[in-house]
């Protein structure tokens, strides 16, 4: 009876769509959603579809996202033994009964159970004035949304079971996992279903296109070069697909690169000239339709609302620090010479926009005085001489509180929404999957595109060729890709996935990553303050575990305990998805 609770909480959910962006039309009726009444016009159901932008990824975006994608990907850390779902992922010792692999889990197959939910209720119910187009654009949203939690579910546990159908799968007690090949092939499927119905153009501001499905399509072909791989060689056939799809995307989108890179992330951003896929989160008396994981990563609540900023324990890693260029000298072997002996400093804009050190100074946001009242802009404070450890705290997606929004906050109810695909990751896939197996490559339109990204950023272009160390990291040559790749989107729980990207066909080279990445305290102390022109790093003496002890065995999060003791059929060999004829 695998997730029987989760699909009885995507029923109540589905139940309760209320306090969805007006932009996306009328609501459904409240007390249920088989009203076949409802279905009558193209409006309707279309509406039908509006929470899976919002209400269905709630639990996902709260918490598990970046307790997947950064913390286990390496690029965010929680220093204390505690809370143990924060830990737990930092040193890859997450078991069957740690929070975090419950939240993951429960979360993603929250949203399959919900966009299962839509599809039937749109093949059962819509009236004879509904048209083919707006049904199928409905229906082609609800399978993106299951294939991106899928792709999301497959990454963290492998081999995970393929449910279509809610109401059987209530009924069977025998649910067996699918293998991994399975799985990636009924998330093509998805989107290419997606690709061939959705529009052109996005009919309601934040609705996803066929440009947002071509865009997952890249991404899904050049991880599916890897799943199988012998020899460490990827399948050129998928590979050849991920490049086609994303230069569609870049040169047909009509997409464009946001900059400065920090405007990404300064409110109002939502549904930018670069965004593909966002989640699409709303200020207003419904907590379901809001984003609160602004309340979890803020790092004070003096910036926050209502004190809310529970995020003062979060940092980028050593690890995350060494890749901006400059920032930490001699940074190859991880393990620098002069450790709090030279000033470091990068050109690379990211680090700004994505953590805080001393002396950033942020003039969108508000610092608060003790009666909620603004007492001036942020500066990030420096750290004492008698420290012995501060935070890279998180910037990216702290946007200020009620007096920088125009009062659009409230506790635990901000309205900016968190990306989940963008256009600057079609331009490192075509580089990628244009490498290919060869390592390098000295293709002029993937150095190109490689080379916007690293501009955009503040840093200087590259002559080529872009090189990929297969023996990466401890070897004196970088990976650039995946280093950039890792810059570029920080924070925006994408880390783990290339990570998973690379152990499907090298798993050797993954586990050396995570094995050398230096996920413990550090102090960063500014030559000057304000306005800092460098900063001294140094590792904090008394922390003696530094590094993951990464290999097969905990690669991936293990399956819930509950749900393995509910359906003991998990625990069998996985088995090929049947696809029918």
């Amino acid at each position: 009876m695998i997730n029987r609770y989760i699909l009885t909480g995507a029923f109540a959910a589905l139940v309760m769509f209320t306090g969805c962006n007006d932009e996306f039309l009328e609501r459904p009726p409240q007390d249920t959603l088989t009203d076949g009444a409802f279905f009558k016009t193209d409006a309707q159901v279309l509406a039908a579809t509006a929470p899976l932008y919002n209400v269905a990824w709630k639990d996902y975006h709260d918490q598990a996202s970046y307790f997947i994608g950064d913390i286990r990907g390496g690029t965010l850390f929680y220093p204390w033994e505690g809370p143990a779902e924060r830990r737990d992922n930092v040193f890859f010792r997450a078991t069957g009964v740690s929070r975090s692999t419950l939240w993951a889990y429960q979360a993603c197959y929250n949203v399959i159970a919900q966009s299962n939910m839509a599809i039937y209720n749109i093949n059962k119910l819509a009236g004879p004035d509904v048209s083919d187009a707006a049904k199928n654009q409905a229906i082609g949203e609800a399978r993106f949304m299951r294939a991106t939690a899928y792709s999301i579910l497959v990454t963290t546990f492998g081999e995970v079971p393929i449910i279509t159908d809610n109401v059987a799968d209530l009924n069977n007690a025998n649910k067996v996992r699918n293998t991994i090949p399975s799985v990636w092939e009924f998330i093509t499927r998805d989107y290419l279903f997606a690709a061939d119905n959705l529009p052109l153009a996005a009919t309601q501001p934040g609705r996803v296109t066929r440009w947002s499905a071509e865009g997952m399509l890249a991404r899904t072909y050049l991880t599916r070069a890897g799943v199988g791989a012998t020899g460490g060689s990827r399948n050129q056939e998928y590979l050849d697909k991920a490049k086609e799809y994303a230069q569609r995307v870049i040169t047909m989108s009509g997409k464009s690169l946001v900059r400065p890179y920090e405007n990404l992330f300064k409110y109002p951003y939502d549904n930018n000239a670069e965004s593909l896929f966002e989640n699409q989160w709303v200020f207003g008396d419904n907590y379901a339709a809001a984003n609160t994981m602004a309340s979890q990563i803020y790092p004070m609540g003096e910036i926050a609302v209502n004190n809310d900023g529970w995020g003062g324990n979060y940092s980028a890693t050593w690890w995350m620090m060494s890749l901006y260029e400059g920032l930490i000298t001699n940074q190859d072997d991880n393990n620098p010479a002069n450790d709090g002996q030279a000033n470091g400093f990068t050109m690379d804009q990211r680090l700004k926009a994505t953590f805080m050190l001393p002396g950033f100074n942020y003039p969108e946001i508000t610092v608060k005085d003790g009666s909620g009242k603004a007492k001036e802009k942020l500066t990030w404070p420096n750290p004492g001489d008698a420290a012995e450890n501060n935070f890279a705290v998180i910037k990216k997606y702290v946007v200020g509180n009620e007096l920088d929004l125009g009062g659009q906050a409230a506790q635990q109810r901000y309205p900016h929404n968190t990306y989940m695909l963008r256009l600057a990751e079609m331009y490192l896939t075509y580089v990628d999957a244009a490498m290919g197996n060869a390592g390098s490559t000295s293709d002029p339109v993937a150095v190109q595109y490689f080379n916007e990204i690293r501009t955009r950023a503040g840093l200087q272009a590259v002559q080529g060729p872009i090189r990929m160390d297969s023996n990466y990291p401890g070897t004196g040559t970088k990976d650039q890709v995946f280093e950039e790749w890792v810059k570029e989107f920080a924070m925006e729980n994408l880390t783990w996935y290339e990570l998973v990207r690379i152990h499907y066909y090298n798993p050797q080279k993954a586990y050396k990553i995570i094995n050398n990445q230096d996920r413990a305290l550090f102090l960063a102390k500014a030559d000057r303050f304000p306005d800092p022109t460098g900063w001294k790093f140094t590792k904090t003496s008394w922390v003696t575990e530094r590094t993951p002890n990464v290999s097969d065995g905990n690669f991936y999060m293990p399956l819930p305990t509950v749900e393995l003791s509910q359906s003991p059929s998990l625990g069998q060999p996985a088995v090929d998805y049947d696809f029918g004829g």
